[in-house]
């Protein structure tokens, strides 16, 4: 079978501009959650949000593009021209049809359609203009990729609620596997928009302050925006053209609740096959995993029905195990999510630490597992997970893997 490994990876998120700010952040124990300044919150339960710094795509996209890009466009430009320059596949002197997109996310132009309605209801507009309206679907992120970095391979674009981006990896990943590219752009972005903001308010998921996964008091989750992307290859070819590989993307799992529109299944039947599906891909048992980058919303009914499954999939390992939300620290940020946290999960990995679970100070007795409350702790990793669930009871897990 084809090993599928990550040469590069670029990130965009409430913590500013590249990886480096990223796995600084993550170290310190930062968290990203603040005012919301995107959109009035006016009578909402929160005013607070993961907000992201404006992208600057200059010199990648030609002007007539430039003109209608979407914010989650700019962001997964952003994050992609970093992974792109960082893998060095620019140089590898593949063919443009052997090279493909895959994108996950849910807002695509969503914040831009919304400011066009709201001038055109103002009478600040006579007519919708086409601008905004060509960058509203989710699947314009992905043409948008294609055309700056030159993939003419295969192009898909995901939509699985919060678990798009985690799939959008895994079907990369499949695509590598099975010869029909030998290397792929992807990853997730979302960008906070009134509609998504007002939804969850709505359902009052959200957190009146920042959200507290796992802990006692949780109230429910805090929104964030973002990208982040990565350049998967074939181990072969990464190798032999002596590129820094940075993880082993080493299987995924997905499965589906197919129990409620918003709330997950109780027992956790999905999250648990998901994993254990991912763990079967990857040929590993349970006992060779080491952290387990959480989904870990901060929601009520999320958490415990997610620290079930870890037991339930783990059994004895799970008190060995560390287990974290780093969700805590970007904000939960949609169809980016998977993606984001992804990325954190291979800086875990290479660098050697514990991404920590901020603002965890009153543990759950229903959540009894190491959650690595508030601090980031050194340790060498070999294996991790990462979860995502999404809307609809999408579950999707992914085994990572240190490169050797």
């Amino acid at each position: 079978m084809r090993r599928v490994v990550i040469t590069g990876i670029g990130s965009w998120n409430g913590f500013g501009a590249g990886v480096p700010a990223f796995l600084d952040a993550l170290r310190a124990g930062a968290c990203a959650i603040g005012p919301m300044t995107v959109f009035s919150t006016e009578g909402f339960r929160t005013h607070r949000a993961a907000v992201a710094p404006a992208a600057d795509v200059g010199g990648w996209v030609s002007a007539p593009l430039e003109f209608r890009l979407s914010r989650s466009d700019r962001m997964a430009v952003a994050a992609a021209r970093e992974a792109w320059l960082a893998s060095g596949i620019a140089e590898a002197g593949l063919a443009s049809e052997r090279i493909g997109v895959v994108m996950g996310g849910t807002t695509g132009g969503m914040p831009e359609a919304e400011d066009i309605l709201r001038r055109r209801q103002s009478g600040e507009l006579e007519r919708m203009p086409v601008r905004g309206l060509v960058a509203m679907p989710v699947c314009s992120t992905a043409d948008v990729l294609a055309a700056v970095f030159g993939c003419r391979g295969p192009r898909f674009t995901v939509v699985t609620a919060c678990s798009s981006s985690a799939n959008s990896l895994g079907l990369a990943a499949d695509l590598v596997q099975e010869g029909r590219a030998e290397a792929l752009l992807a990853g997730g972005t979302d960008a906070h928009c009134k509609m998504t903001y007002a939804g969850f308010n709505a359902l009052q998921a959200l957190d009146p302050d920042v959200c507290r996964p796992f802990d006692r008091r949780r109230a429910g989750l805090s929104l964030g925006e973002g990208a982040a992307m990565f350049v998967l290859e074939e181990e072969r070819h990464a190798r032999r053209r002596g590129a820094d590989v940075l993880a082993e993307f080493a299987g995924y799992g997905t499965s589906a609740d197919a129990y409620h529109m918003t709330a997950p299944d109780p027992e956790g039947r999905g999250a648990v096959a998901a994993m254990r599906r991912a763990l079967a891909e990857a040929r590993l048992a349970p006992e060779a995993i080491d952290y387990v980058n959480a989904h870990g919303t901060g929601t009520p009914q999320n958490d415990p029905i997610e620290t079930r499954a870890i037991k339930a999939v783990f059994g004895a390992h799970a008190r060995r195990l560390a287990v974290s939300s780093t969700k805590s620290q970007t904000g939960h940020c949609l169809g980016a999510a998977g993606a984001i946290e992804i990325l954190a999960t291979v800086l875990a990995l290479r660098h050697g630490f514990l991404p920590p679970t901020v603002n965890l100070e009153e543990p759950d007795p229903e959540c009894d597992l190491d959650y690595v409350p508030r601090l980031a702790r050194a340790r060498d990793l070999r294996t991790a997970v990462s979860n995502s669930y999404g809307f609809g009871g999408n579950n999707t897990s992914v085994v990572l893997k240190a490169y050797s």
